[in-house]
């Protein structure tokens, strides 16, 4: 009886088990897995993370929206009902197409990314002193910075798994450094924070897949001092204004220090628990708290209670993503997981060191929850390859 249920246990794993590898099930020792199922662990906390995401974005906006005679009430919540769930489809469909078929792609999509951030500064349109977005025909408004992230993590996976030995000389380390150099520099044009994540996630990606660790500390130093230098050249205009505003925001209460102050003030006066859905005071004074300060209103409706969970759904996300990351089959699959939770990551660190006046004033957004069209649908497509890269595993 016993052998009976051994044999069944063996059948059902042969047929649930199989190679996705033309040539076995065994490569260097390592047996790959198809799981079939992707992580559903992943899948439950994007879905709430965006259930709450378009909730606080219309809590957030409905008020100032209401008085706005283009706009009405709804204005915001429509529009980021209609992102999420296009976003939704997006993520649901790229986790059931294979991925790697954008390998052969990866060039063009990289190049593509550069041709649109070159262009930007001439056909870019303007908004709040910023020229970030572009329009196109049967596309409309969208942001190409957005584009550039994907297209790094795309190009810098594509680098590593085609020349796997790239890293072992400075020269491939260059290399693969002026990639995501070039690609932030163009971002850099239009929008410095940007920039800053695309280096983050291309140098992350090299630092994880590089066996060399005294290069980083070199090249972080040369950042540092680029940054360091950068700043001082430019401390006059409004990026230096930014930075002062965040050593002392009260020395410039109601200009560049205003945001981070409303911020402060919302995020002390909901206490443990929260003032209670809808009832934040501080999204009528923070210019469109729906956007990068939505955090300071999460925190501020929802109390530390509420601010805490979202924490821990993007805790467990990052740590799902970087379990995904060690299981994948090969340098691709891992690197493009990297890429993605380092993009997530780096983005959720910085949107709340900003609303907590940690780090200087920038322009990103909270990842799933932020309003936002371009950046909603490019990170759950990420989402859905991430998903993908989940079907499979490898055991020893």
């Amino acid at each position: 009886m016993a052998n009976e249920t051994a044999l069944r246990r063996e059948s059902v794993t042969r047929r649930r088990t199989r190679s996705v590898h033309s040539n076995g099930v065994a490569l260097n020792g390592t047996r790959v897995i198809a799981v079939g199922n992707l992580d559903y662990t992943s899948l439950l906390v994007v879905t709430l993370l965006l259930l709450i995401g378009i909730v606080m974005v219309f809590s957030s906006s409905y008020y100032n929206a209401a008085y706005n005679p283009d706009q009405g009430a709804y204005y915001f919540l429509k529009r980021q009902g209609v992102f999420a769930a296009v976003g939704f489809i997006a993520m649901l469909f790229v986790s059931n197409v294979n991925y790697r078929f954008l390998l052969r792609f990866t060039p063009l999509i990289y190049v593509t990314a550069l041709a649109m951030q070159a262009i930007l500064p001439i056909m870019g349109s303007a908004s709040h002193g910023a020229t970030r977005w572009l329009e196109l025909p049967f596309i409309g408004r969208f942001q190409p910075s957005e584009v550039s992230k994907l297209a790094i993590i795309f190009a810098i996976a594509y680098i590593l798994h085609r020349r796997p030995n790239i890293l072992k000389t400075w020269k491939g380390f260059m290399i693969c450094c002026g990639v995501v150099m070039v690609m932030a520099g163009l971002v850099l044009l239009g929008n410095l924070s940007t920039a800053l994540v695309v280096c983050v996630i291309g140098v992350g990606m090299i630092f994880v897949a590089s066996p060399h660790i005294l290069r980083f500390v070199v090249a972080g130093v040369s950042g540092v001092a680029a940054l360091v230098s950068y700043i001082a050249i430019f401390a006059r205009d409004f990026r230096g204004e930014r930075f002062n505003a965040w050593l002392d925001p009260f020395v410039d209460p109601q200009g560049y220090g205003f945001q981070a102050i409303q911020s402060l003030f919302a995020v002390a006066s909901g206490g443990p628990f929260g003032l209670g859905l809808g009832e934040s005071r501080q999204k009528s004074f923070i210019p469109e708290p729906h956007n990068d300060f939505i955090f300071a209103i999460i925190c501020e409706e929802l109390g530390a209670v509420g601010a805490g969970l979202v924490l821990l759904l993007f805790g467990i996300l990052i740590w799902r993503g970087i379990k995904i990351a060690i299981e994948a089959t090969d340098m691709f699959s891992s690197l493009l997981a990297t890429g993605i939770i380092i993009m997530i990551a780096t983005q959720v660190v910085i949107n709340i060191a900003v609303v907590t006046n940690s780090i200087p004033n920038t322009g990103i957004p909270l990842p799933f929850i932020s309003y936002g069209g371009t950046g909603l649908l490019i990170t759950m497509s990420l989402m859905g390859v991430l998903l993908n890269i989940s079907r499979y595993s490898k055991q020893q």
